[in-house]
């Protein structure tokens, strides 16, 4: 399936989930050129054939409701519609990783505090959802992902109430439609849902997150389901004493067999949270769930600098076609494609090492590629070790002055003054200039020169050195107008920049 397009249009990738019910794909979005995920469900696989349209009806509608719900917690529903046999949900892709393998890479144990503030986080959520009103019906770790900066987002809404009209009713492999470890005792027994029953789904999950497991397990659905009908769950802190007594009594009143004697709402569980959250600190790296709390709206971790996490395909990828990669990605670029080529080079790019080595032709021309794809999507810090890498590489073959070697240099410059590194930059432009002066590359040709010069004088006004800025500028004019004449656009803008000096004081 992979290669198949959806709609005209979502090209999907890689799978990183599946279950009975459908799967869930990586893609790209052919039109607007970005990565997205696509959900695929299978009405034939759920239900009876007779009922396969009027899911299909219900499922678009139940889309269209969701699509409504404005809360930076929830993932952003694309699109959504039927092609073929299956009903797709297009969605954001988000980056990071899901809460269920979140908890299992820090289960340690698993920090109470971070506990805490994702369900702090989930709660403002929810609150936004049961305002509309809408149930979530399947609030679970796999449906919660937990970003790089620490902030969580919602998947799946809407689509358990699609599926989830008839909650006793079960497949033909015996299990619910739903999941059972989550599912409160009112969904269970086919009762009406509200948003009590995400208020059990929460309190399972913090059972979870604090003590390891879930409080109610067993090799069967119906077992399960009984356990939830009938057993008490065990308090946390005969589990795990350190927990805090209060977040041990808030699990306890939210895992209530009775509806009504739950909390009653979210916003009473922010409330009762909101003491146990911590105060300013430094979070403890990417993915703490708790810097949204010790660094309120304070900006992003660097998401290039510190990656979240790939998600692992459901399935090993096959051997990739390395010798027909250069032009897949041609033909990815001449249709404007340019993160689905960022992505393929990526990935490709490992495996071509692997198999043809580092220093082959194939792998110089794939690492190449990528660096200057990157480049032209404005993934400049990407770009930035992949391009110090060719110019090292190059300079030590063929020498520092090799006109290859001293672009990707060039390049590299750039990358640094659009990361907003001037100092960084302006040395660089500096320690390239001899090269271009001199003759050594340009073969007479003064316009590398005149531009590096140029660069140099605007990046000493962006760091306040005015006075040096307009003597660079002013023998760069000198100069330029000698080669050019007084007309040439090089020369106009530097006058332009010289009169915007004189204007503001920065020049006599």
């Amino acid at each position: 399936m992979n290669g198949r397009v959806i709609a005209g249009r979502y090209e999907l990738a890689t799978l990183i989930g599946q279950g009975g019910m459908g799967q869930v794909w990586t893609a790209y979005d052919q039109r607007l050129d970005r990565r997205v995920a696509v959900k695929l469900l299978r009405p034939d696989r759920m239900h009876a054939a007779t009922e396969a349209e009027d899911m299909r009806r219900r499922f678009v509608r139940e889309c269209r409701v969701t699509a409504q719900v404005d809360h930076p917690g929830l993932v952003t529903v694309h699109d959504a519609g039927s092609d073929g046999d299956d009903l797709y949900l297009v969605m954001q892709f988000v980056e990071g990783a899901d809460l269920a393998d979140h908890f299992a890479e820090h289960n340690d144990p698993y920090p109470w505090q971070w506990t805490v503030s994702l369900a702090a986080q989930l709660c403002a959520v929810l609150a936004a959802v049961h305002a509309v009103p809408i149930v979530h019906r399947d609030l679970k770790p796999r449906n919660v992902m937990v970003k790089p900066d620490g902030t969580i987002t919602v998947l799946d809404l809407g689509v358990a109430s699609v599926l989830d009209t008839d909650t006793t009713r079960l497949t033909h492999t015996g299990t619910p439609i739903g999941t059972p470890a989550y599912m409160a005792p009112e969904q269970a027994m086919g009762g009406a849902v509200g948003p009590y029953t995400d208020l059990y789904a929460l309190g399972v999950l913090l059972h979870e997150l604090l003590t390891g497991d879930v409080p109610f397990a067993g090799t069967t659905a119906l077992g399960i389901l009984h356990r939830h009908l009938y057993e008490a769950p065990a308090p946390v802190r005969q589990l795990r004493p350190e927990v805090p007594q209060a977040l041990e009594a808030l699990v306890l009143h939210l895992l209530a067999k009775d509806p009504q004697h739950r909390p009653g709402s979210v916003q009473e569980v922010y409330e009762r949270l909101a003491p146990l959250l911590p105060e300013r600190g430094r979070p403890a790296g990417p993915l703490d769930p708790t810097r949204p709390f010790l660094r309120p709206q304070a900006p992003w971790p660097d998401r290039a600098a510190t990656p979240a996490p790939a998600t692992a395909p459901v399935s090993a990828p096959a051997k990739p076609d390395v010798a027909g990669a250069v032009d897949e990605v041609k033909q990815l670029l001449g249709e404007g494609r340019i993160t689905q080529a960022v992505d393929l080079l990526g990935n490709i790019l490992p495996a071509a090492a692997a198999e043809h080595g580092e220093r082959s032709p194939v792998v110089r021309i794939l690492r190449k590629q990528y660096a200057a794809t990157l480049l032209d999507d404005g993934q400049y810090r990407r770009a930035l070790p992949e391009l110090r890498r060719l110019a090292d590489e190059r300079a030590a073959e063929t020498g520092p002055a090799d006109p290859q070697a001293l672009q990707f240099r060039y390049d590299a410059a750039q990358c640094l003054e659009q990361l907003g590194e001037p100092a960084a930059a302006l040395a660089e432009y500096r320690a390239l200039l001899p090269y271009y002066e001199n003759g050594y590359v340009s073969g007479g040709d003064p316009s590398r020169a005149f531009e590096l010069r140029h660069r140099v004088a605007q990046l000493l006004l962006a760091m306040g050195d005015h006075t040096e800025a307009g003597r660079q500028l002013q023998g760069l004019l000198y100069d330029a107008e000698r080669a050019y004449g007084s007309y040439h656009p090089l020369v106009q803008e530097i006058r332009r920049g010289l009169d915007r000096q004189r204007q503001f004081g920065g020049l006599r």
